[in-house]
């Protein structure tokens, strides 16, 4: 019999994290093989990684020693293309490994995480396995954060601030300055920024100024590298230095630190799918703007997040599903009836404006 002493309480009614599932599963479940999926779900890239990592993978005859579990070579890629020294670099199993570090870090049983919905579920997620306690504090109409609201939420409990910008589902930036005006409370924020590559702006300037600044990356989105699962962090050299005392020694495999390493040596080409994905956004909004189903809001991310005119989201999702089109959609008070599509290929913009015209 089961001993209900041995599992710790705040794990107690936990709900999972509900990712998504990959295209063999999708096709399965609609009766498309996965080759004809089309997924604009999860926001990955849909030109995939350099071909030199596919090459290189396969070359590779390392795998059979453990990887280095410093991440050296990584970290130093990293100098040259973040401008800040190893010292301040953090590279782990996807930015996902570093939010739960940081809290695993941070947080006692009780303490305090700041979260700003609707955005990233990770942060609550995380927190909770942590045994911290959630405090939300929505955004405003406009999805900007309310600094304000922030600011009097923060007690001596409280720990850490989590900050998604671009903000996953909504897509807008937080501005620098609410950043310092929050960074002037002395408490841990961090500023996710998964998707800056589609925005070109940062605050990462500000670690250096700023020692409770954590800024998170990660190579899923603009590299295509989502299934090998790396991500770093910038942040001051004495939270870096715990980080690297506690994670898990050989937490970013052999094949994750090739593909950053031919990542960096092939960025005429990545270059070059982050252009057409920002392109295809502008695209793609301008479609869904005139075809006026959805009402598309403007978005600094590879995904656009949408507001239902006619049917309604889940109706939507369901008459997109049965054509082989997975996108995310949301009925919640924050999110009501609204869809969120990630930018794909032109043709992938052709079939959905396509399937839209046809939705009951």
């Amino acid at each position: 019999m089961e001993n209900p002493n041995i599992i710790r309480f705040h794990l107690d009614g936990l709900k999972p994290y509900e990712p998504i599932d990959p295209p063999e599963v999708l096709g399965a479940r609609v009766g498309v093989p996965p080759e004809k999926v089309i997924k604009l779900d999860g926001n990955e890239n849909p030109y995939g990684c350099s071909p030199r990592v596919q090459r290189a993978l396969g070359e590779a005859i390392s795998y059979n020693i453990y990887p280095d579990p410093l991440n050296r070579e990584v970290r130093q890629l990293l100098e040259g293309y973040t401008g800040f020294g190893s010292e301040y670099i953090a590279v782990g199993s996807g930015s996902d490994e570093l939010i739960d570090n940081i809290l695993r870090i941070s947080l006692e049983p009780g303490d305090k995480v700041i979260n700003c919905p609707p955005t990233f579920g990770m942060y609550p997620f995380s927190t909770q396995v942590n045994g911290g306690e959630i405090v939300n504090i929505e955004r405003k109409p406009d999805y900007s954060i309310d600094v304000d609201a922030i600011e009097s939420a923060i007690d001596s409990r409280t720990k850490v601030v989590f900050i998604t910008s671009p903000n996953n589902p909504t897509g807008n930036l937080a501005s620098e300055g609410e950043i310092i005006q929050l960074l002037k409370t002395n408490i841990w924020i961090v500023v996710d920024e998964a998707y800056y590559e589609f925005a070109k702006e940062s605050v990462a300037q500000l670690v250096r100024s700023y020692s409770n600044l954590i800024v998170l990356r990660t190579f899923s989105k603009w590299a295509g590298l989502a299934g090998l699962r790396v991500g770093y962090g910038i942040l001051s050299p004495e939270i870096n230095e715990i980080i690297y005392r506690m994670k898990m020694p050989y937490n970013v495999t052999i094949a994750a630190q090739i593909a950053v390493r031919e990542t960096f040596t092939d960025m005429e080409y990545i270059q070059s799918t982050i252009e057409a994905i920002i392109t295809e956004r502008q695209r793609l909004f301008d479609k869904l703007k005139e075809q006026g189903i959805l009402d598309p809001i403007p978005s600094r991310s590879n995904f656009i997040l949408c507001r239902v005119l006619k049917s309604n989201a889940r109706q939507i999702k369901q008459d997109l599903e049965n054509k082989g089109i997975f996108i995310r959609y949301f009925d919640n008070p924050l999110l009501d009836n609204m869809i969120r599509i990630s930018v794909g290929k032109p043709e992938h913009t052709d079939a959905i404006i396509e399937a839209l015209a046809e939705v009951r």
